[in-house]
């Protein structure tokens, strides 16, 4: 639960609101196809979180970080705060992906030919398009009722970032940027911690450093006026490096029933293949999950199934 004693509204508002929204917010689960329902949540954590972002919302829109490993669940969580903070407190919260502002397969491509050949792979630092992250959410933060801003969006299947003229559009006033991502709000490590390879992609494709030290660098210079955007970072914390690859497995089978029926080429990863991926994750994730807690203004701590089994709230 929320610690009751650093309740964003009072007991008995809670409850009311609670009540009043539990079919909004069953309907959303539904819609976003869980496999468990989230319901019992709602009062507990859910709407105390979102009581909790709507309080700190002033005059503009705030950018609240949303960080978390592969599959830990952060476009969900995304998903239903957008629900709550509309229905509950009458706020308009944009959402925003960092896996949607990855280069596009060309950019990438080129990286690998010019920098390290695991560039060509999506993911960490050094594969995003920075600058088209700050200039939408700079947008996000500026737009007023008649304003119109694209989306960017990344075809995760297609290993692409789709044409413009297929980014959704926002439109209106946007109180709130829910930006989402597996490093967002991530700082660099230290330099020492970059001589040893954590895992056997590093060992094997990696072994003078020359990737791992690029993707630090990016994270130490570009990406940090991205993150300087953030105004509140939320962590959702996993317990273990073996539940994302499991987690993430789960996404891929998702997406793969999703798209069964395309004929377009797809780039779907089996088990071996989405192994070798997550290494390239690891190094950061094994990273953040040691440096993070302490600083994030709320850690939502996950269980082995998945589901949020203690909050710690580090800041007002």
């Amino acid at each position: 639960m929320w610690p009751t004693d650093r309740l964003p509204l009072p007991p008995a508002r809670l409850t009311e609101l609670a009540r009043r929204l539990e079919p909004v917010f069953r309907r959303r689960c539904t819609e976003l196809q869980l496999e468990t329902d989230l319901t019992p949540q709602l009062a507990p954590i859910y709407l105390p979180l979102a009581a909790w972002i709507a309080e700190h919302h002033t005059q503009g829109a705030r950018v609240i970080g949303i960080n978390g490993a592969q599959g830990s669940g952060k476009s969900t969580l995304t998903r239903l705060l957008q629900t709550l903070l509309e229905a509950s407190f009458g706020l308009r919260a944009a959402g925003l992906s960092i896996d949607d502002i990855y280069l596009t397969r060309a950019e990438r491509e080129c990286l690998a030919r010019t920098v390290h050949p695991l560039l060509i792979t999506r993911g960490v630092p050094g594969t995003h398009d920075v600058a088209l992250g700050i200039r939408t959410i700079e947008a996000l933060k500026r737009a007023g009722p008649g304003d119109r801003i694209p989306i960017p969006t990344f075809d995760k299947a297609i290993d692409d970032r789709l044409p413009e003229a297929q980014w959704p559009v926002w439109q209106g006033r946007c109180d709130l940027v829910l930006f989402e991502g597996w490093c967002v709000g991530a700082v660099p490590e230290p330099e020492a911690r970059l001589e040893e390879p954590v895992n056997d992609l590093e060992r094997e494709e990696d072994p003078d450093g020359r990737w791992r030290r690029y993707v630090n660098d990016q994270l130490k210079g570009p990406y940090q006026a991205l993150f300087a955007l953030l105004d509140r970072l939320l962590m959702l914390k996993v317990p273990s490096m073996e539940c994302v690859f499991r987690w993430r497995l789960q996404q891929e089978r998702h997406l793969a029933a999703q798209v069964q029926n395309q004929t377009a080429q797809l780039r779907l990863m089996d088990e071996a293949q989405l192994r070798r991926f997550i290494q390239h994750y690891e190094r950061l994730t094994r990273w953040m999950l040691e440096e993070m807690p302490a600083r994030a203004d709320v850690v939502l701590h996950l269980g082995e199934n998945h589901q949020i089994h203690r909050i710690q709230l580090n800041h007002p």
